[in-house]
């Protein structure tokens, strides 16, 4: 299949596959004419691929995560502990995200929202007292 095919197939834009064949995570054959030519088993790479991203992995860890994949006498422990470490990063992630919420929400309340120019909100972004 061309990459278009595979782009729709795995849900990943074509930029992206390419992307993923510069950094070398994906090496799909070519033809003889020079085209790619995406199989099922880069097909199921990039679905992987997909996934692992959307989970959040980062590019390093789902190169760690395919090689993983494919090595049949891998230690599930090794795959554990690259899940356990994206769980402590959104975990983290978790913590800044509601530190930035009960911000808002004191702006929020100290800002009157009518007629008046003053605005606390604005004075907090600014940095003034």
């Amino acid at each position: 299949m061309n990459i278009g095919e595979a782009a729709e197939l795995s849900g990943l834009p074509a930029k992206t596959i390419r992307y993923y064949e510069d950094i070398g995570l994906l090496k799909p054959p070519r033809t003889g004419n020079g085209y790619r030519e995406y199989r099922d088993t880069e097909l199921h790479k990039l679905r992987f691929l997909q996934r692992a991203r959307s989970l959040g992995f980062s590019i390093e860890d789902c190169r760690h995560l395919l090689s993983l994949y494919e090595d049949r006498s891998r230690a599930s422990a090794d795959v554990r502990a690259l899940a356990e470490a994206r769980i402590r990063d959104v975990e983290v992630k978790i913590r800044e995200l509601q530190a930035m919420k009960a911000t808002l929400n004191r702006l929020v309340h100290a800002c009157h929202g009518d007629d008046r120019p003053d605005c606390p909100i604005l004075t907090d972004l600014a940095g003034a007292d």
